[in-house]
């Protein structure tokens, strides 16, 4: 059997001119530093995505930075990737914080280490690191993408993609402190939970 040359879905979106932008979460999703976040009742294989996340005001500039925790359920996505709006916006489906660093407070937002930890039961269950230098996309055209037919009268977050992907064997479980740093931002925290049906 010969191996097949086409490229999937995600290979032909990372490589379009055009970046994939989706809906994440209203502010009722997202919680801050301290709060929980959440892994669906429903899913099998959940895992956090540490972004650097832009903060743009009406007019589409960047105003300042935060640290982003895209909670994605990798099962409900691996089904059918039309299943990427279940996967990705549900309650409790990110975090943002622990504060806001303005654009003036932040040297160069192109080279910022990254890192992930995920405690769980007092120990180190899986951790690693990244670069904002390895982000595939400019902020500029980011930005761009998602004001082109779009209004946002009081601003809105933008995260910018993951480095960090744990491995299949990783998934996130009820009761997991999830600790992502960004240098010369913060680090936000949140302990997570299962929901239920």
């Amino acid at each position: 059997m010969e191996e097949s040359t086409r490229k999937d879905v995600y290979d032909l979106v990372y490589e379009a001119v055009r970046p994939e932008l989706f809906m994440k979460a209203t502010a009722s999703r997202v919680s801050g530093s301290g709060g929980t976040v959440a892994i669906r009742g429903d899913s099998t294989w959940d895992v956090p995505e540490p972004e650097l996340t832009l903060v743009l005001n009406v007019h589409g500039e960047i105003v300042g930075y935060t640290v982003g925790n895209d909670v994605s359920s990798r099962s409900i996505e691996g089904e059918n990737p039309l299943y990427l709006p279940q996967a990705k916006m549900y309650s409790g489906c990110a975090g943002l914080g622990p504060w806001i660093a303005l654009t003036s407070e932040v040297t160069d937002p192109n080279d910022l280490a990254i890192r992930l930890t995920i405690d769980r039961a007092g120990t180190v269950h899986f951790e690693d690191q990244t670069s904002t230098a390895q982000i595939h996309r400019t902020f500029d055209d980011l930005r761009s993408y998602l004001f082109r037919h779009n209004s946002f009268p009081h601003g809105v977050f933008l995260m910018t993609g993951t480095g960090i992907i744990p491995p299949p064997e990783f998934t996130l479980e009820d009761g997991d402190i999830v600790r992502i740093a960004i240098d010369g931002i913060g680090t936000l925290h949140n302990p997570v939970v299962r929901l239920t049906n």
